[in-house]
């Protein structure tokens, strides 16, 4: 019986070294899963800052090929100008 008692404590405590381990292998993988949700998190950051300074970046291309035109169309009219007085002048002569 004594040694039936041995064998069923080693038993158990086998057992609890293996609930032990266990519960620490689970606890580092606990860890390890928070650290990368933590990771994620920060990405998902990084990538919401970059659309919208891709947004920012876009208009502001849009804005600057708006007052290229614009500045293309004043060019446009002056040069117009000045070809009517050059042909005004030439005319005078």
């Amino acid at each position: 019986m004594i040694e039936n008692n041995q064998k069923i404590e080693t038993i158990l405590e086998r057992m609890g070294e293996a609930v032990i381990a266990t519960t620490e292998t689970v606890e580092s993988l606990a860890d390890k899963m928070e650290n990368l949700v933590d990771q994620i998190q920060q990405q998902e950051q990084q990538i919401q800052q970059q659309g919208y300074q891709i947004f920012a970046l876009s208009e502001s291309i849009q804005t600057l090929v708006d007052a290229q035109t614009e500045s293309r169309e004043q060019l446009t009219q002056l040069t117009y100008l000045i070809h009517t007085l050059i042909n005004s002048l030439a005319q005078e002569e």
